[in-house]
């Protein structure tokens, strides 16, 4: 026997062992008739010979997946990939001073107000009582730590109570005020976290059984800078389980315009107790429409900044390229405040761009050609689009009763009547439309971001379970469902994304701000895609329950819709409404 014979009578023998016959003999996990009943899902059709060529990729694939799964990758691990929310060569200039000294209104507070007075002043006017010593941070932190023992419980809107930290940080405010160090308009205020943003030693529940008892050794950036600003956490408020709804493993946070009702969510409990008198402003989040649809149900003005605008460390991670964090308070300029305190790059959110926020307040236009005549309206240099639609509001209803139709003509008129203050300060108005783009289309990027960041909690059957919804449209069925969204398509959806940021940046060079009804059917999945800010306000009530209008502006430019929303809070009297506790 030759040595090339002998070698290939030697290999064939030593395949034939019992070992390597058993290993031949496997069939794979994914064979043909799987593979092709899974083209099904995905919306492609392959040949026989493409899906008998393909199956050794795809067998491969599934050994690649269970080495990652076996991989602990930490829950606040980012993707390495980064969205940013302008276009090639439209970077903002400039840098972030965060913290620096702004313009707002120091208003004159009367004497002898009650503690349910005080709970309800915007910041504005209890930085006033503060500065002036008219009250100590310790007294306010009382009325308002009294004021969630009291109405935390009914409206399901706090977590967990921290007081032990409030009035040591209040009272370090105190001797701070007292020896002349006061840090600004947010020194020794009282304020309430949504409970997604970690605040080391203090539970961080993100609203969800499986997470009820975390305890995550950090603060978050943002309640750091509130910290440094000299603001006093009171309470962690509550949250939808993992950011969706109203709904948390305590119950359903209540609206306090009418306890009946939900808040809305997924900012829930910011939203309810800020209305509420219960926090002097609060901290929320927005993934799609989580900041201005509790803003808009609970009657608080909230603002949604830019994407990348304030640092997430430290915060609950949905979806990476969507999430934003945003304040949610009792006027406009406690937003201005608020923003001001937390924006800002940290080194430790990539995302965030160090561009400036400018604030001058409402600046009086001159008159035309100089001179000593009138200045003009407050608004007289802005461009404001109107999606006239929305506000026109034509019902859906077939053949409505007088009732409805009663309803609609008052909605209508409200609208119409908000829409005529604009005028009045002013402003240029046209109406728009959105881009004719399918935004819903490339809506399950947030689905198959958010299925990445919980997969460890989707393949663990028992304590998904545990989440208070259940039903097709919470979170477990959601989660699932993304894990047949295949990667191409999620790359395509971006790609097409870009296409959405270029319609909006057309849109957007034309005006400098635009109306919409919130929180905003047609544009709120548009915009928060292409990561726009908005501010959502009161314009009116229907039914005994808040209204509001949205204004929607350019990426970075929060200043411009702020300075557009403090105008017509000035116009009108819908801030001052509260409700009844």
């Amino acid at each position: 026997m030759n040595r090339r014979r002998f070698l290939t009578t030697f290999l064939a023998a030593g395949a034939a062992t019992p070992a390597l016959a058993q290993q031949r003999a496997a069939p794979p996990r994914i064979d043909r008739l799987r593979l092709d009943a899974a083209e099904s899902l995905f919306g492609v059709d392959f040949t026989e010979a493409e899906e008998q060529m393909a199956l050794g990729s795809v067998n491969r694939h599934l050994d690649n997946y269970e080495a990652l799964r076996k991989l602990n990758i930490p829950l606040d691990t980012e993707p390495a990939i980064t969205f940013r929310p302008y276009l090639p060569g439209k970077r903002p200039a400039g840098r972030s001073t965060p913290g620096a000294k702004l313009k707002v209104t120091r208003p004159a507070v009367p004497a002898n107000l009650t503690p349910e007075q005080i709970a309800f002043l915007p910041v504005t006017s209890l930085a006033v009582l503060i500065e002036t010593k008219r009250i100590t941070s310790t007294e306010l932190t009382t009325i308002y730590l009294d004021r969630l023992k009291k109405y935390g419980e009914p409206l399901k809107c706090v977590v967990t109570l921290t007081e032990e930290l409030a009035l040591k940080q209040a009272a370090d405010a105190d001797a701070e005020i007292k020896a002349g160090k006061y840090r600004g308009p947010l020194h020794g205020i009282p304020w309430g976290a949504k409970d997604l943003l970690a605040t080391r030693g203090i539970k961080t529940t993100w609203g969800a059984t499986p997470y009820k008892d975390q305890v995550i050794d950090l603060d978050a950036t943002v309640v750091e800078r509130l910290r440094d600003a000299g603001a006093v956490l009171v309470a962690k408020l509550s949250m939808g389980a993992l950011a969706q709804g109203g709904v948390w493993f305590g119950g359903s946070t209540r609206n306090p315009w009418n306890t009946e009702r939900s808040s809305s969510g997924s900012s829930a409990g910011p939203g309810s107790a800020t209305a509420a008198g219960l926090v002097g402003f609060s901290i929320g989040t927005e993934t799609l429409g989580s900041i201005i649809s509790p803003s808009v149900t609970n009657g608080v003005t909230g603002l949604r900044p830019t994407y990348g605008r304030v640092s997430r460390h430290g915060a609950m991670a949905l979806s990476w390229t969507m999430d934003k964090i945003g304040p949610m308070c009792r006027s406009v300029e406690d937003c201005v405040l608020v923003l001001n305190a937390i924006y800002g790059s940290d080194g430790r959110d990539d995302t965030v761009v160090d561009a400036p926020f400018e604030w001058n307040g409402i600046v009086s236009v001159p008159p035309s050609g100089g001179g000593a005549g009138k200045p003009a309206p407050p608004l007289a240099s802005l461009r404001i689009g109107v999606l006239q639609r929305e506000f026109d509001g034509a019902s859906n209803v077939n053949n409505p009763t007088d009732a409805q139709k009663q309803a609609a003509a008052n909605r209508q008129a409200m609208y119409r009547d908000a829409l005529d203050v604009f005028r009045k300060l002013g402003a240029t108005i046209e109406t728009i439309t959105m881009p004719e783009f399918p935004a819903g289309a490339i809506g399950f990027v947030l689905s198959a971001e958010a299925a990445a960041a919980f997969d460890d909690l989707t393949r663990n059957r028992e304590q998904l379970a545990t989440l208070t919804g259940q039903s097709p449209g919470d979170w477990p069925n959601t989660f699932r469902s993304a894990r047949f969204i295949p990667a191409v398509e999620y790359l395509r959806a971006m790609r097409a994304r870009r296409l959405l940021m270029q319609e909006m940046d057309r849109l957007m060079s034309q005006y400098d701000a635009f109306l919409s009804v919130a929180p905003g059917t047609s544009s709120l999945q548009a915009t928060n895609l292409t990561g726009h800010p908005a501010i959502a306000l009161k314009c009116g009530f229907l039914d005994n329950l808040p209204q509001s209008i949205m204004v929607t502006g350019r990426l970075y430019d929060e200043a411009t819709i702020c300075r557009i929303a403090l105008a017509y809070e000035q116009a009108t009297e819908w801030h001052k409404k509260h409700p009844t506790m």
